[in-house]
């Protein structure tokens, strides 16, 4: 019998969006940081339209530097800075989160294996609905991406890619902000 939370679609008055680390010296040392990029900023830019909240964090900003461009421009807020592997264990994303009243988490962002990974299990632990976009996840190694992937689907998240991500929260051509969300994946 299929797990009838996955079954549910995405709703967006009930999602947000948590972009995990994508900052100058981590992205440079992906596998392919370009469409990694592009990824994440399809979903940015989908949010907005949708009005999904989006949350963002920075590993050491003064270490690793800010989040990149264009990423940084489609921010609605301040990044969240953490030294935490986890960003649940950054006291100012964790109440910001909370208070949003959202239950369902997407997270995209970097690394797969250690800060993803680790956010993921504590979103989990603590009874959120966990998506991870997996083409807008990496690591530096792609087996560790892979192994990170497949454990956080073990845990109990989702895992979907952008385009089906964003059909999902549109449900239907009919959507009043289909053509918009069309146009992002084209």
């Amino acid at each position: 019998m299929a797990n009838e939370t996955f079954l549910r679609p995405v709703a967006p008055p009930t999602a947000a969006l948590l972009v995990v680390d994508v900052q100058d010296r981590l992205v440079r040392v992906m596998p392919d940081p370009e469409r990694l990029i592009r990824r994440i900023e399809q979903l940015l830019r989908a949010c907005q339209i949708l009005q999904v909240p989006v949350f963002v964090t920075e590993q050491v900003p003064e270490k690793i530097g800010p989040t990149v461009e264009p990423l940084r421009s489609l921010l609605p807020d301040a990044p969240h800075p953490k030294s935490s592997f986890s960003c649940w264990g950054c006291e100012s994303l964790k109440a910001a989160l909370t208070s949003s009243g959202r239950s369902t988490v997407i997270v995209a962002g970097i690394e797969a294996h250690v800060c993803v990974f680790q956010t993921v299990r504590d979103l989990l632990a603590r009874d959120f609905r966990v998506l991870v976009v997996a083409d807008a996840v990496d690591s530096r190694s792609p087996t560790d991406r892979q192994v990170a992937l497949d454990r956080m689907r073990q845990a109990g998240a989702e895992v979907a890619t952008v385009e089906m991500l964003l059909f999902d929260l549109l449900g239907d051509a009919s959507h009043p902000q289909f053509r918009a969300i069309h146009a992002l994946v084209k």
